[in-house]
């Protein structure tokens, strides 16, 4: 006995419970294998950007914080160029090969010469990242291998 035997045996309400039971299964089938993911990854994407939302909050606020702890000390803001430049060169042990500082508004022009190209390099990173001084203009010869002559103009936004 198929299917359409069975149904024919049953009564006409019978057959229209059987009907509106299998449209009710299959509507729950298609929730269950359409709606449904879609509804849950929806939900799993809406969490992860309100907990992304919440770090970059979070990370804003500490950033000004990152920041100062990074260098270890905090920015002598009343520190002019000058003494900074030569303080950080004499720190980074550039010291020797340090020529003609001469303030520029807010600046210094200053030439370095025979010195460790790396060590020069990582110098100007401090200043950049602790200090703010920002490299307006920069001429660099290499010397020997490792070794470099250079001419900077270096400033610091007033604050």
């Amino acid at each position: 006995m198929n299917v359409r035997d069975w149904l024919a045996n049953l009564s006409s309400r019978e057959r229209q419970l059987v009907y509106a039971a299998a449209g009710l299964a299959g509507v729950l089938l298609l929730y269950l294998v359409l709606v449904l993911p879609f509804q849950s990854a929806s939900h799993r994407v809406a969490a992860r950007l309100e907990k992304k939302t919440a770090d970059l909050a979070y990370l804003r606020q500490a950033a000004p914080r990152l920041s100062a702890a990074k260098g270890g000390a905090a920015v002598d803001s009343d520190e002019s160029i000058v003494v900074l430049v030569d303080r950080t060169a004499r720190e980074a042990g550039l010291g020797g090969a340090l020529r003609d500082q001469s303030p520029n508004g807010h600046g210094v022009r200053l030439r370095i010469e025979g010195a460790s190209f790396d060590a020069m390099i990582a110098w100007l990173g401090t200043l950049q990242s602790q200090y703010g001084v920002a490299i307006e203009a920069a001429m660099v010869d290499g010397v020997s291998p490792g070794v470099v002559n250079a001419s900077l103009t270096l400033t610091r936004p007033s604050g």
